[in-house]
């Protein structure tokens, strides 16, 4: 008898297991498309048409930028890179190309990592982006960045 219990018990316990592993693995889809969505709706279309209001909905206000750019060390709070995209030409006015690409998004809980690149101007950047979901939104909490040759 106490066979036949344990028995039942462990295939309950593998099916309860599975099924929580199920609904884990269909939240992340479901987040990593949010985190896409988010990106391409207001990250790269907010750099490429220098959109300030559209780049306020995926940052965080406290987020901080690091990185290089041409082998210069990097650094500013979120104010002032939404300041300098404010007063440069956007690269839509430019003329010049413009390419966001997303190579991963991965999930753990309510924090993501996305590795993109960004190619705008005559700059090609990696950007590693540090999500937390605050408020069922994906917002970037932090950027860094290294221009790359290409």
């Amino acid at each position: 008898m106490k066979t036949l219990f344990l028995t039942a018990f462990l295939i309950s316990a593998s099916l309860v297991s599975k099924a929580q592993n199920s609904k884990h693995m269909e939240t992340t889809k479901q987040d990593s498309a949010a985190i896409t969505q988010a990106l391409e709706t207001y990250y790269f279309k907010g750099l490429y048409e220098g959109d300030i209001d559209a780049l306020k909905k995926i940052f965080n206000p406290g987020t901080l930028l690091f990185g290089d750019v041409k082998g210069q060390p990097y650094a500013k709070a979120l104010d002032m890179y939404l300041d300098g995209v404010k007063n440069r030409q956007s690269p839509k006015d430019s003329g010049k190309p413009f390419k966001g690409t997303i190579y991963s998004v991965e999930v753990i809980n309510s924090i993501a990592m996305v590795k993109a690149n960004v190619k705008m101007y005559d700059f090609s950047y990696d950007q590693f982006l540090s999500f937390h979901k605050i408020d069922n939104r994906w917002m970037i909490v932090n950027k860094m960045i290294t221009d790359v040759a290409k």
